[in-house]
C-alpha cells in the first residue's frame, strides 16, 4: 500500500525556503578550518563556570550555509510532526484537489518562515529530537551558519575568530545542559511529544479557536506574546505542557547567556561588544521583521532569554552563586513559567521542600 501524502508538501518547504534564502548575495566564508576555538577548549570554560560537561564527547562543529541549515531542520521537522501529520492525513484525505491545494499552500508557509529563519539564525544546537526521540543518548549536531556570521561580522568589522567562538560558547553550553545533565533529554522530549499529542489536526477545531481568538484579542494577544501561532491555538491541555517548556526553555536559554557572559574571559575579549550590537540589532528590527518574530513565536524566544537571565540574577542574589544548580537534581526542582517570572515562589518551593 502506498503510504498517505503528508499535509504539508516537505519538497514545496525546502523549494521556497531556499528560494528565499538565496535572493540576496552572500559574503563568502570558510567552510574549513577552524573558525573558532577548538570545541573541546571552548567545553573547558564551560565546564569551569557551570560544572556541567557533555556526556557525548567532544563534538564536531559544522560551519555550513543556509540551504543546509534549512535541509537539516526540514528533515528534523518531517520526523517530529510525523504522528501529527498521520492523524491530520485521515481526517482531511489525500485525494481530493482541495487537500492538494492545502498541501502546496502550507508547504509554501513553511518554507517562507523557515528560510525567514535561515537568513537569521547564527548557531544552532540540534538535539535531532525528531530522529530519535526515543533516545536518550541519540545523536546531535552543533552548527554555525557562515553566511549569516559573515554579513555581521563585515558589518561591524568583528573579528570572526572571536565571534564565532562566543556563538559556540551559547550552543555548547545547550549541549552541555542537555547531554551533561543525564535525564534532560528525555524530559525535554517527553514534554514535546505530550504537547503534539494533544494537538488537533481537525480544520473545525481549527477555525473555532481562531473565532474565539479573534473574540478576545487580549487574550489571544497573550498568547501569541508566550507562544507564537501554536500559542493562540492550542488547547488549554496544549497550553499547560506549552507553559512546562515555556518555563524549562526560559532556564535554559537564560543560563545559556550568562555562561556565555561569565566564560568568554580571554577567549573573547570582545564578547561586551558584541552582546550590545545584537541586542541594539534585535531591538531596532524593522515592523514586518518584528511581526514575523511575534508570530512564529521567536519573539517569545528572545523574550525567554531575558526573563531567564533575570531569573538566575535574583536565585543567586538569594542563595548564591551557582544557584541554578539546585535546578539540575531533578525535574521537579525546574523552574515553571510563572516561576521564572517571580523566582520568589521558586525560592520560595525550594525552601519548602528542603524542611
Amino acid at each position: 500500500m502506498t503510504p498517505a501524502a503528508s499535509p504539508i508538501d516537505w519538497e514545496r518547504a525546502e523549494q521556497v525556503a531556499v528560494r528565499f534564502a538565496t535572493r540576496r548575495p552572500a559574503p563568502s566564508y570558510a567552510m574549513d578550518g577552524p573558525a573558532h576555538a577548538a570545541a573541546a577548549e571552548v567545553e573547558d570554560q564551560i565546564e569551569q563556570v557551570t560544572g556541567l560537561r557533555s556526556a557525548n564527547g567532544t563534538p564536531v562543529v559544522q560551519v555550513i550555509d543556509r540551504e543546509t541549515w534549512i535541509r537539516a531542520n526540514i528533515a528534523s521537522f518531517r520526523t517530529l510532526l510525523a504522528p501529527v501529520m498521520d492523524r491530520w492525513q485521515h481526517k482531511i484525505g489525500a485525494s481530493s484537489a482541495t487537500a492538494a491545494f492545502t498541501r502546496n499552500v502550507t508547504g509554501a508557509e513553511v518554507g517562507a518562515l523557515l528560510g525567514w529563519m535561515s537568513t537569521r539564525v547564527l548557531g544552532q544546537y540540534d538535539l535531532l529530537i525528531g530522529r530519535d526521540m526515543g533516545d536518550e543518548t541519540g545523536d546531535d549536531a552543533v552548527y554555525l551558519v557562515g553566511t549569516n556570521l559573515a554579513m555581521l561580522e563585515q558589518r561591524y568589522a568583528f573579528d570572526p575568530y572571536e565571534f564565532r567562538t562566543w556563538v559556540l560558547l551559547h550552543e555548547l553550553t545547550h549541549r552541555a545542559q542537555f547531554t551533561g545533565v543525564p535525564w534532560m533529554r528525555g524530559y525535554f522530549t517527553g514534554l514535546v511529544q505530550q504537547s503534539l499529542s494533544f494537538a488537533d489536526p481537525d480544520p473545525k477545531a481549527f477555525r473555532e479557536a481562531l473565532r474565539a481568538a479573534l473574540r478576545d484579542r487580549r487574550d489571544a494577544g497573550r498568547h501569541v506574546r508566550d507562544g507564537g501561532v501554536m500559542g493562540l491555538l492550542a488547547s488549554p491541555d496544549q497550553r499547560a505542557v506549552m507553559a512546562r517548556i515555556g518555563g524549562l526553555m526560559s532556564l535554559l536559554e537564560g543560563h545559556g547567556d550568562v555562561t556565555m557572559t561569565r566564560a568568554a574571559g580571554e577567549l573573547v575579549p570582545n564578547a561586551d561588544r558584541f552582546e550590545r550590537v545584537l541586542r541594539e540589532r534585535r531591538r531596532t528590527a524593522n515592523p514586518l521583521s518584528r511581526a514575523v518574530m511575534r508570530l512564529a513565536g521567536i519573539e517569545a524566544k528572545l523574550n525567554q532569554y531575558a526573563a531567564g537571565e533575570r531569573f538566575i540574577t535574583a536565585i543567586e542574589a538569594a542563595i548564591g552563586e551557582r544557584a541554578v544548580d539546585r535546578c539540575w537534581l531533578a525535574a521537579e526542582q525546574l523552574p515553571t513559567l510563572e516561576e521564572i517570572r517571580a523566582p520568589r515562589s521558586w525560592l520560595a518551593r525550594m525552601e519548602t521542600a528542603v524542611a
